[in-house]
């Protein structure tokens, strides 16, 4: 048995009641299987973050029979990421993933990604804010250091699939592969997986497709996984306080930059210390008043300026892709956007999607024109399109480069 560490100590695990029948052990296994799709024996190598979903994906398989072998990634300097509540095993990850591998009784690795990890999503991440816009730091992973890099890798050890954690469905259609939400919506991450190319959704697998996350914790506890009840990362994994201004703030000081708050109709209302501390639709810390609720509903990073208006200006009637990914029938999404294609365009992570349709411009920049205004949409952030006649699939996406708001202004 290991030796308690200290994250035994500060994470306590409660009582997770395991699954209370032999056959709904089995019933989990023989999904991961299906979810597979491999004769028993393939090799699949497993991601392993650490956390319960992608160590409960370990174990299915390897009672599957599948030939497993898990890789985590350090991403980041884990002696520097802070406990706090919340976040009790923060920094314990790869500790986890390497005693949860033992185990089950895989082969293990620990890939060293820092410095990838830095350049792909840290610095991107730093840029885009001193940019005005608003990134989504896990789709840039997802698309670089673990979708692309990581899946070279997983090749290179012979693997025939990579299976991943993540609440999301691979569905096999034809000779192509086709990606739809989980079956747990309320676990659903297809939204950041939307960068997801064919090649790569033609390689990748997720077994807990058909799970909820009651099921995944249940499973994890049936199976004697001390991780069964570690808490789920609420942060972005390399601002493990939550506060990102501090990190943007050391890595691109030129963002604290003074600037001026002005009214969209051209008042100048105020001073702002950096325009790093805004984001699109923030209400709060503006520190002006003029008698009405203002929101930032621009930023000009080259004048400094932090743009100010009402609610209603936040309406965005369409917006432009850039970087875009296409799994929807036509040969590109450029065919589509020609075609007016209607879609269904998510804009946050935690909102619905809404009724839009698709344009191309004589530019051949991609546009999303919604049925009615959308709020909340801000350059950086993400678009996942899904299909308005079957909803539960991804269509593909791009990243959000520009808006048009529906009030002139």
């Amino acid at each position: 048995m290991a030796a308690m560490t200290l994250a035994d100590e500060i994470c306590p695990v409660p009582t997770i009641a395991p699954m209370s029948r032999a056959a709904d052990m089995d019933a989990a296994i023989e999904s991961a299987r299906q979810a597979v799709g491999l004769p028993v024996g393939s090799r699949v190598v497993a991601a392993m973050s650490g956390g319960v979903d992608s160590t409960v994906v370990a174990a299915l398989l390897h009672k599957a029979g599948y030939d497993v072998v898990g890789v985590t990634l350090q991403l980041y300097d884990h002696g520097a990421t802070l406990k706090k509540k919340g976040a009790c095993c923060a920094g314990q990850n790869i500790h986890d993933a390497r005693l949860a591998a033992e185990l089950i009784g895989i082969p293990h690795y620990v890939l060293d990604y820092e410095s990838r990890f830095k350049d792909a999503v840290i610095d991107q991440f730093a840029d885009s804010y001193l940019k005005g816009q608003t990134p989504v730091p896990c789709i840039r992973c997802n698309q670089t250091v673990k979708f692309r890099d990581l899946l070279d890798v997983a090749r290179d050890l012979g693997a025939e699939a990579m299976a991943t954690g993540h609440y999301v469905r691979r569905a096999a259609v034809g000779n192509r592969s086709q990606m739809r939400k989980a079956i747990d919506h309320s676990r659903d991450q297809s939204y950041f997986l939307f960068a997801t190319t064919q090649d790569q959704l033609d390689y990748l697998r997720f077994p807990l497709a058909d799970l909820e996350k009651p099921q995944v914790r249940g499973v994890a506890a049936a199976l004697g996984l001390r991780i069964a009840a570690k808490p789920d990362s609420q942060d972005i994994c390399f601002v493990p306080s939550g506060d990102y201004r501090t990190l943007i703030d050391r890595l691109r000081p030129q963002g604290r930059e003074a600037g001026e708050i002005v009214h969209m109709d051209g008042r100048v209302l105020g001073q702002h210390g950096g325009i790093t501390d805004y984001t699109i639709g923030q209400r709060r810390g503006l520190n002006v008043a003029v008698g009405e609720p203002l929101f930032v509903t621009r930023l000009d990073p080259d004048k400094r300026r932090v743009i100010v208006g009402p609610r209603e200006a936040l309406l965005t009637a369409s917006l432009t892709l850039e970087e875009t990914n296409w799994l929807g029938d036509q040969a590109t999404i450029e065919e589509a956007a020609r075609d007016g294609a209607p879609v269904l365009a998510r804009v946050r992570s935690t909102r619905q999607p809404s009724p839009a349709r698709l344009a191309l411009d004589e530019n051949n920049i991609v546009s999303v024109v919604f049925n009615e205004g959308e709020e909340g949409v801000a350059p950086g952030q993400a678009c996942a399109l899904y299909d308005p006649a079957d909803p539960d699939r991804v269509l593909g996406g791009g990243f959000i480069s520009g808006t048009t708001a529906v009030a002139a202004g």
